[in-house]
């Protein structure tokens, strides 16, 4: 169990998403971990990118970023709703370690990708 296991199963343990994602991960390899993290960081690259060039969260350009985001974790985890996409925007600024992830990236960043996915 990673260090993080205990927390996710207190906080998500009941949920369908939780299950789904337990389900599929349950059978990846390292490799599809990785190809998950490939796209993940991807996405938040283009993030990042949009942010450093002052594209407003709102444009089309950005929004279909965030399209983008909910894919992957659909892809790679679980069927994640417009809804659930937004309450992972609240942890991208609540939780510290997700605002240390992307301001670790650039600053500023956690507030952008949180206002882009609430702006759908």
């Amino acid at each position: 169990m990673n260090e993080y296991e205990a927390e996710v199963q207190e906080r998500w343990g009941n949920t369908d998403q939780y299950r789904e994602s337990a389900n599929r991960t349950s059978k990846y390899t390292h490799a599809d971990f990785a190809a998950a993290k490939v796209d993940q960081e991807a996405v938040t690259e283009r993030f990042a990118t949009a942010f450093g060039n002052g594209v407003d969260y709102k444009s089309a350009e950005v929004q279909a970023i965030v399209i983008a985001h909910r894919a992957a974790i659909s892809k790679w985890f679980y069927e994640c709703s417009v809804e659930m996409q937004r309450n992972l925007a609240l942890m991208y600024i609540g939780d510290e370690r997700f605002k240390k992830y992307y301001d670790g990236r650039v600053r500023g960043l956690a507030q952008y990708v949180h206002d882009a996915i609430m702006a759908q």
